[in-house]
């Protein structure tokens, strides 16, 4: 696509403006290289706290910095013209207070150039939203199956089965009537996530939800097939270029332990012999 017929860049305002409409489109992102191949795909890239795990091996999203969310963070902006970027807080760095949140949440944009900031938590969360957004940070909200709340949730379960649906409904009512832009939902019963669609002005996220939600996202190298340490049940595989790489990775072990690799097309030769 031509730097002329690229399309316009996408705010929190067109986001919210889509509720109900046509369906919102977003992936997770890391590095420059993906952020360009998405840009022109999706209406808002997110750089996901799930980097930690994806790429850095961590066990869960716990052990995620600010420091990493701002490399990964700048490096997707660099890749980005359409897509609005969407930055993670990480835990720790907002649920103290209103004014913590606002301090790294405008850290992150500016040393980013995201144009918002997610956070988890609903009703709880839903003043420091409020703080964030009358200072001029959008804010995206994120309810249900909150990974940075895993050693409280008890696991990577589906939330707001039976009554406890009801505290999941309440956040969305919450963290809308705050100021947030759109809200997440993950890992929900499709009815519960239809529900909360259909009783919020916001648009609703899925991944792991409903495919009635306003949009979907999913995280990328599930998506590719690039993370393989396990696979949720909400994922759909559109590549397996994981195994596509270590068959490439074995292939060139074995030419070079062969001695077929390099070639003479892949080497130089001298000059003299060359000239002559």
């Amino acid at each position: 696509m031509s730097a002329n017929s690229k399309k316009p860049a996408v705010t929190a305002g067109d986001i919210l403006a889509k509720k109900g409409k046509t369906p919102i489109v977003s992936l997770t992102a890391y590095t420059t290289p993906m952020a360009q191949m998405m840009d022109q795909h999706c209406d808002f890239i997110l750089v996901g706290d799930s980097v930690g795990m994806v790429l850095h091996g961590l066990p869960s999203t716990l052990g995620v910095t600010m420091e990493m969310m701002i490399l990964h963070g700048a490096a997707v902006a660099r890749g980005l013209s359409h897509a609005m970027l969407v930055i993670d807080m990480p835990f720790g760095s907002y649920e103290e207070s209103p004014a913590q949140a606002f301090r790294n949440a405008a850290r992150l944009m500016r040393e980013t150039g995201a144009a918002a900031v997610k956070l988890e938590g609903g009703v709880e969360m839903a003043a420091t939203i409020r703080f964030l957004v009358e200072r001029g940070i959008p804010v995206m909200a994120h309810l249900g199956l909150t990974p940075q709340s895993i050693n409280t949730l008890g696991g990577y379960k589906v939330q707001g089965r039976d009554a406890a649906g009801a505290a999941v409904i309440a956040g969305a009512h919450a963290v809308a009537e705050a100021g947030a832009f759109a809200v997440v939902l993950e890992k929900v019963p499709q009815t519960l996530a239809d529900e909360i669609t259909a009783a919020v002005a916001i648009p609703t996220i899925g991944i792991g939800a409903s495919v009635g939600c306003d949009g979907q996202i999913l995280v990328v190298d599930d998506m590719l097939g690039l993370f393989t340490a396990f696979k949720p049940k909400f994922v759909k595989r559109y590549g397996n270029l994981g195994a596509d790489a270590e068959a490439a990775i074995a292939a060139y072990a074995a030419d070079v332990r062969a001695r077929s690799f390099p070639a003479a097309e892949h080497v130089f030769a001298d000059q003299t012999a060359a000239k002559g």
